[in-house]
């Protein structure tokens, strides 16, 4: 077992190239007194809008003579990550009191823009020795003031840095702002001196090295966080086994005495005229319309699924630990680039299966299927950013690596898998024979509907995992740190297996009802639920969240509503799979001829 988790992280680490931080001179992160220790002014932002972050020197800090920027790697570019030289030197076991680290005369236009980011509670974000460190700009004084208009915005100009050493190693950082040292902003109309000053204390500790990022990690795992957690996984299984317990009883008795029936039927009389879900074999394996369509839908959802699989993978066994920055957007990248190739087999062999005969046309939109929305998101929300000037607008040389992978990687591996999946000869597997006209679906209540269906497939199972989700959000638009992926995974298992049942469920119910075409409705109401997860979205930016402004807003549903499409296409899948198995199964157990 410890070889398979060797090698796991063994192929993560290879296939998450540049994932490892550029070291110091020590590569091992050990230094002599006096050495100089990398420290990276990373990115400045609204705390409330964690997509909209600025350069650090956008601002008029300090600045370095002269300034270097560090090299990135992919993962960290799209995290938004833009690191430099700071302008505060802290040499190893090197302390200092008040030291000045310049000084500078800001414009008019200056303390504008520094009054302005103040009163939007403003952020620094840097890293030292990779370890990241935050701090305010400056604060707001509000006290005895009821007018907006008499708030008093002050500058911090004074850092202190507070570390922590084990000989020869820094294990922890963190950075308070001097109270008593402050520069008035208020009054922005002439120009303001600010002299900024840091100060630098060491202590020892007896933390060991690989222990240093812990701190990080159990911000979401202290007690009462893992009670809710817990309470929310416990809450969950006892609702599913209710219901899915509720509900295989019922169905295993109908099906019970639907066999007993049947068989009843055939030795009684022949002749006797069918009724239920039996009496349209001759049309339920009829193919569904837009075959090419489905297909493509199936093998796209089939390709989200296993990414999903090998991303929990990879979190499981350690390798996306707190602030590895960038590790799991390059992981996201590599692996669906990889995976592409298990797209084009499901849905080239599923449409073959299917008597399709126009395959290319098939691979195409298999390949534009999930890609085409996210390519036009992308492109209309890197436009945003860039008129914001922010750090999340990609490089030109960024987005000419990411379509090299989709040129080089992807498109050939789908184009691979398509003509694997074309000449795999699978055949449907169909027990019974397909009638050559399709019988009339006899009028259904408005609650047999696809929309109300829908609607009952998508709420069951996300209630299971509508708890979980508030810390899922609070991590990717917020400041939290996600690491128990093994409670995560537990949730997603529980997901799948309620989709699939509640899916199955509701196509029994509607065979019965004599309506044969459950193909896209089997796949419709198991991605259902990523439709509830884009409601969740309107009730978090509005109830839970302080997020505010266009590019934010634009960039939160912009990016949720292809999370959610994605979620729509793999449950989608995940259900149509289950129903496919349960009609086999039923009509492989009766005599239909």
């Amino acid at each position: 077992m410890e070889r398979i988790r060797a090698c796991l992280v063994a192929v993560a680490v290879v296939s998450l190239c540049g994932v490892a931080q550029v070291r110091s001179s020590a590569s091992d992160h050990r230094y002599k007194v006096g050495d100089e220790v990398p420290l990276y002014a990373n990115k400045v932002g609204p705390f409330h809008n964690p997509s909209e972050t600025y350069r650090y020197f956008d601002f008029p800090f300090c600045s370095s003579a002269p300034v270097k920027e560090k090299k990135e790697a992919l993962g960290e570019v799209l995290n938004g990550d833009r690191l430099v030289s700071a302008p505060y030197k802290l040499e190893f076991l090197s302390e200092k009191e008040a030291e000045i680290a310049c000084k500078r005369k800001l414009t008019k236009g200056e303390v504008a823009k520094f009054s302005t980011a103040v009163s939007k509670d403003y952020y620094f974000q840097m890293y030292y020795d990779d370890l990241p460190i935050w701090g305010f700009l400056g604060k707001v004084d509000k006290e005895g003031k009821a007018d907006p208009s008499e708030y008093k915005y002050y500058l911090f100009k004074h850092l202190i840095f507070e570390i922590l050493h084990n000989k020869d190693r820094v294990i922890e950082i963190t950075v308070r702002s001097d109270p008593n040292a402050l520069v008035d902003l208020t009054e922005d109309d002439e120009p303001v001196n600010v002299d900024f000053m840091y100060t630098v204390k060491w202590k020892e500790t007896d933390t060991p090295f690989e222990k240093r990022m812990d701190k990080y990690s159990l911000s979401s795992s202290l007690p009462h966080h893992l009670e809710i957690h817990w309470f929310s996984i416990i809450n969950s299984c006892v609702t599913v086994l209710l219901l899915t317990g509720f509900l295989a009883t019922i169905l295993m008795r109908v099906l019970k005495n639907d066999f007993v029936k049947y068989a009843h039927d055939e030795e009684s009389a022949d002749d006797q005229e069918e009724t239920g879900w039996k009496y349209i074999h001759g049309d339920v394996f009829r193919y569904p319309k837009h075959k090419s369509l489905f297909a493509a839908a199936l093998g796209s959802g089939t390709q989200l699924f296993t990414l999903t699989i090998f991303i929990f993978v990879l979190a499981l066994v350690g390798v996306f630990y707190p602030y590895n920055r960038g590790a799991l957007f390059t992981a996201l990248v590599v692996i669906y680039a990889l995976t592409s190739g298990i797209a084009g087999y499901t849905a080239a062999s599923f449409y073959c299966q299917l008597e399709g005969t126009n395959w290319v046309r098939n691979l195409l939109l298999t390949g534009s299927l999930f890609c085409g929305p996210l390519f036009v998101t992308f492109c209309f929300l890197n436009t945003v950013a860039i008129a914001y000037k922010a750090t999340a607008a990609l490089p030109f040389g960024t987005i000419v690596v990411i379509f090299l992978i989709w040129a080089l990687v992807t498109s050939p591996l789908l184009v691979l898998g398509g003509i694997a999946g074309k000449n795999s000869k699978a055949e449907f597997q169909a027990p019974c024979r397909t009638t050559k006209y399709p019988r009339e679906i006899p009028p259904l209540p408005w609650y047999r509907k696809t929309l109300p269906q829908m609607a009952m497939a998508g709420f069951l199972p996300f209630s299971a995992i509508y708890i979980e989700l508030y810390y899922i959000f609070a991590s990717v638009w917020g400041h939290r740190i996600y690491t128990i992926y093994s409670i995560l995974f537990i949730v997603f298992i529980i997901l799948l297996i309620v989709t699939a049942f509640i899916t199955v469920a509701l196509t029994y119910f509607q065979l019965a009802a004599e309506d044969h075409e459950w193909w896209w409705r089997s796949f419709l109401c198991g991605g259902s639920t990523g439709m509830f997860i884009y409601a969740y979205c309107l009730y978090y930016y509005n109830a839970r969240s302080d997020m505010s402004g266009f590019m934010q807003t634009s960039f939160f549903f912009g990016y949720m509503a292809c999370i959610c499409y994605g979620f729509f296409l793999m449950l989608g899948a995940i259900g149509f799979r289950a129903s496919l198995f349960f009609v086999r199964h039923i009509y492989r157990s009766i005599k239909c001829e």
